[in-house]
């Protein structure tokens, strides 16, 4: 709770004047004995006095209620607001394996949804409990007052009634993890069937993907009736406890009316008091759920906190680097039951020296490019730029070396500006000559607001030669001494390539560049292209040293693919 803890005023005023409101309960009852022992009886009473002051009564207690729900309120958002900050910058420096331990549709849910969810019943929970256990413990005060014995023989019935609320509450808690878990499973599918809209109609697989809907929310349903029938146990048997109490206490009152002469004020007001403690006392029994629910919730984003760890970092840093590489006797072991990724690679690259990297799938490729910015961690060996290990350097200088173009291009829900200068102050000037450079000033030109125009969920007004040159434009933007290409050139039509590679050449000038590439013909001029196969480097040298050589790379020259189609951009709703 200590997120919500908010300012010590707005907690003293909620809590204060909920106190305040709980204290005008019992002025009800104590108002009916005078009024029937002395005002219907005897004409004691004026006749403006009672009204006057049921008035005030009320008038005072609607002010407390409202600032007490108010200050908790507040308190509520502003702690949900700190939470979420926090979790969310937790995800961005979370070390890279939660991403693939967590699905996107598990992490979203827990830092938008379960904190909300948490904050919002917890903190209306407390101001149920604030206010229905001030409202008990002043009514028990007047009771106590008006007839000890009487409230003695009702605090007999608290320690069962507590022992029921805890059985409860345990099997509710447990059962609300449950449909937790149950829950990211269904978004997940959800998710799922998403991303790959395409593949499932093309493949007709929603009959089978209905089918696993439907298994994963009937398991949530039943769930949740379980959670219901616990949560809805609570108030009946409350209620049940409440009933045997005031049933004792009609028969002890009636009892002793008769032999010690209660009045008949005393009795009513008693009563009175007695009726109205069972609605904060069952109210108080309903907050079980949603404080076990948001307990529940909330301690999904606190684990996400306390069990995550961030990236480890150096404190080595520099403005710019040579881009000077190398990986000594790397290895890479995703899994131990597993071959390695990269088994004992050594390699160096020299500073605006451009190097291909080439091999069959599973050669390692990625892996090795994956290292430099330590999105993936060595087994064992170094990893060197400029001489120093990166795993000295503080992250922010080392990913700051690096100029990223991939086959899966990522854009924002944002402006094309902002899209290409991710990460650095827009200068629009810049910006322009970034998109000329790659080839895409004619295509913007023709946009609704230029370089301003939002480009919604991951860039779909774009075709995907567009994407690829867009990325090429924050490769440029970014000026970064090491340039990171995979299969920057693939599933392109033969136009889309042709403008995408002048791009390139203008990008990679005067940059160390690695190229992961499948299709040969575009990496054909490099300065040096490195064949590997299981993990191991099997040859290096120039296109025509490795052909003469006739080996490996030769073999994959012959089964070059050919370049593909480029794909078209999906309709925009506007």
């Amino acid at each position: 709770m200590a997120w919500f803890g908010g300012s010590r005023r707005w907690w003293a005023i909620g809590v204060g004047t909920a106190m305040v409101a709980a204290l005008t309960e019992p002025l009800m009852p104590a108002l009916m004995k005078p009024l029937l022992d002395r005002g219907f009886t005897q004409g004691q009473l004026a006749l403006w006095m009672v009204p006057a002051f049921i008035i005030l009564l009320f008038a005072v207690r609607g002010v407390a209620q409202f600032v007490s729900q108010y200050a908790l309120a507040r308190i509520a958002n502003e702690g949900m607001q700190r939470l979420r900050r926090v979790l969310f910058d937790r995800l961005l420096v979370a070390e890279l394996g939660l991403f693939s331990r967590q699905s996107a549709s598990a992490l979203s849910n827990t830092v938008v949804y379960e904190v909300q969810t948490g904050g919002v019943l917890l903190v209306q929970a407390l101001l149920g409990v604030s206010r229905d256990g001030f409202t008990v413990i002043a009514l028990l005060f007047y009771l106590l007052y008006l007839n000890w014995k009487l409230t003695l023989v009702v605090a007999l019935l608290v320690p069962g009634t507590a022992w029921i609320m805890k059985v409860l509450s345990k099997r509710l808690y447990r059962l609300t993890r449950l449909g937790q878990e149950a829950t990211d499973e269904l978004a997940y599918v959800v998710e799922e069937n998403v991303l790959a809209h395409r593949m499932v109609r093309l493949h007709g697989a929603q009959a089978g993907q209905s089918e696993r809907f439907e298994r994963l929310s009937h398991s949530l349903n039943r769930l949740a009736v379980k959670s219901t029938i616990a949560s809805a146990a609570m108030t009946p048997l409350t209620q049940l406890f409440a009933a045997v109490a005031l049933s004792i206490v009609v028969m002890i009152a009636l009892w002793q009316s008769g032999e010690q002469g209660l009045t008949v004020g005393g009795f009513v007001a008693y009563i009175t008091a007695m009726l109205m403690l069972i609605a904060p006392i069952r109210r108080l029994a309903d907050m079980a759920n949603p404080i076990t629910r948001g307990l529940a919730a909330l301690e999904r984003g606190l684990g996400l906190i306390d069990d995550t760890a961030s990236e480890t970092e150096g404190a080595f840093e520099i403005a710019r680097a040579n881009g000077h590489i190398e990986l000594r006797n790397v290895r890479v072991a995703y899994r131990e039951d597993a071959a390695p990724a990269l088994d004992g690679l050594t390699l160096t690259v020299r500073p605006g020296e451009v190097v291909a990297l080439v091999g069959p799938s599973g050669s390692g490729k990625t892996t090795l490019v994956n290292l430099l910015p330590r999105f993936v961690l060595p087994t064992s060996g170094q990893v060197l730029l400029d001489g120093q290990d990166v795993a000295g350097w503080k992250l922010s200088s080392l990913r700051a070396q690096f100029a990223l173009v991939s086959q899966d291009v990522v854009m924002l829900n944002d402006t094309l500006a902002a899209n290409v200068a991710l990460g650095q102050a827009i200068d629009r000037e810049r910006v322009q000559r970034c998109v000329e450079a790659a080839n895409l000033a004619a295509h913007v030109a023709g946009l609704p607001q230029g370089i301003d125009t939002v480009l919604g969920h991951n860039a779909t007004q774009l075709s995907g030669g567009q994407r690829q040159r867009l990325a090429i434009a924050r490769a440029l933007y970014r000026d970064a001494p090491v340039l990171l290409l995979d299969e920057a050139t693939s599933a392109l039509d033969t136009e889309s390539e042709r403008l995408v590679q002048e791009a390139l050449q203008r990008l990679m000038q005067g940059r160390t560049t690695l190229i992961v590439a499948h299709r040969l013909t575009t990496i054909q001029h490099a300065d040096r292209i490195v064949v590997m196969d299981h993990g191991h480097i099997v040859e290096q040298g120039s296109h025509a040293q490795l052909m003469a050589a006739d080996g490996l790379y030769a073999r994959l020259q012959t089964h070059t693919p050919m370049p593909a189609s480029e794909p078209q951009a999906e309709p925009v709703d506007t």
